[in-house]
């Protein structure tokens, strides 16, 4: 059915064919074959207390780089699933949600707090599909090995994307060596696959694309609307919230690695480095709307920029944008005018036809 579906999207021009995309289609199959039978019977935590122990969870891990066609991949698969419980979320949406079901269960007094809320997935959903998975997060880091034992445990199928092979997970994290028992895990309880298209799917669609648009008008806004939707398959998104020592970081849209949001949301709020290096993290390609002309009079959101668009040029995320002019004339005059030239021509350099395909 999926080799069906894919086909036939490649036979309509949806897609283009990638022999790296069919090939991979295979490693469903046993995801199938596991889902087909009947859910194993509920005792405490799923399963756990069942006679037979039920046959372990399959499990898919499926890296590689950006624009390969992962997360397409994995929401093609989600889509044929039918009446199946099951689950498609952002990994960092999804680990705030744990916390949050944490927090709740220490303030009733439960000693192991994570055990309530796995449970709870568990008995909603049979597959978990979770895309750009990373940990960037010591809290995440110390619960993850532990959540997913006990979901695969109760026979949660978990499906994940993610930019980076499961060793470098984490890496030259806090206390790394606690997180490495995981990694293990995934290398030995789900199959672990590169895609490896020759084709960045998603930098296909900006090459050559005009990313900036000025003035930041209705006519701006529609040509924004129209890389959200192709971008992201028109989906409508949802807010993604990162955790940032101890503050949040929202992103109002977010789909696929691709995140949507004003000026005043990520410069008008008190951000530093270490937010706009989670949000270069987590995203791919930044929308960001509305930028004004800067002035002595928004100094510090004009700051903020600065460093945001740093991070950005250096984590090499691509930058679709609507303004009030063009990067050189945003701002001319006062303090932080002249340091300002820098991000400027930052700023044109992002514009480029070949920009984040390295």
């Amino acid at each position: 059915m999926l080799t069906e579906r894919y086909d036939a999207l490649v036979e309509a021009g949806t897609i283009r064919p990638d022999a790296a995309q069919r090939a991979a289609l295979a490693l469903f199959a046993p995801i199938y074959a596991y889902l087909a039978k009947p859910a194993p019977k509920a005792g405490g935590l799923r399963g756990l207390l069942a006679r037979r122990k039920p046959d372990p969870a399959p499990g898919l891990y499926l890296w590689g780089g950006v624009g390969r066609g992962k997360s397409m991949l994995m929401d093609l698969f989600v889509a044929t699933l039918d009446d199946i419980p099951k689950r498609r979320v952002h990994f960092h949406a999804f680990m705030q949600e744990i916390h949050s079901g944490m927090h709740a269960a220490r303030k009733r007094g439960v000693e192991d707090a994570l055990a309530p809320v796995a449970d709870a997935v568990a008995q909603e959903v049979r597959l978990l599909a979770f895309d750009e998975m990373q940990i960037t997060d010591i809290t995440d880091a110390m619960i993850v090995g532990r959540l997913f034992e006990r979901l695969m445990a109760a026979g949660v199928v978990i499906v994940t994307t993610s930019n980076r092979v499961p060793d470098d997970l984490y890496k030259n994290g806090l206390n790394r060596a606690l997180f490495v028992p995981f990694i293990e895990m995934i290398k030995t309880r789900m199959t672990v696959h590169a895609l490896q298209s020759e084709t960045d799917y998603r930098q296909h669609r900006l090459a050559g694309a005009q990313v900036w648009f000025a003035p930041a008008d209705s006519a701006a806004r529609a040509e924004m609307a129209r890389f959200w939707e192709e971008l992201t398959g028109h989906d409508p998104g949802k807010p993604l919230v990162l955790k940032v020592k101890g503050r949040d970081v929202v992103i109002p849209r977010a789909h696929n690695g691709v995140g949507w949001a004003r000026f005043w949301d990520l410069c008008g709020q008190p951000l530093g480095p270490a937010d706009y290096l989670a949000l270069a993290e987590a995203l791919r390609v930044l929308m960001i709307e509305d930028i004004p002309y800067l002035t002595v009079s928004n100094y510090n959101e004009a700051k903020r920029f600065v460093t945001l668009i740093d991070t950005l040029y250096e984590a090499r995320v691509r930058l679709i944008a609507s303004a009030a002019s063009e990067p050189e004339q945003l701002y001319t005059e006062g303090a932080g005018s002249f340091e300002f030239e820098r991000t400027a021509s930052r700023l044109r350099e992002m514009q480029g036809a070949e920009w984040g395909a390295e």
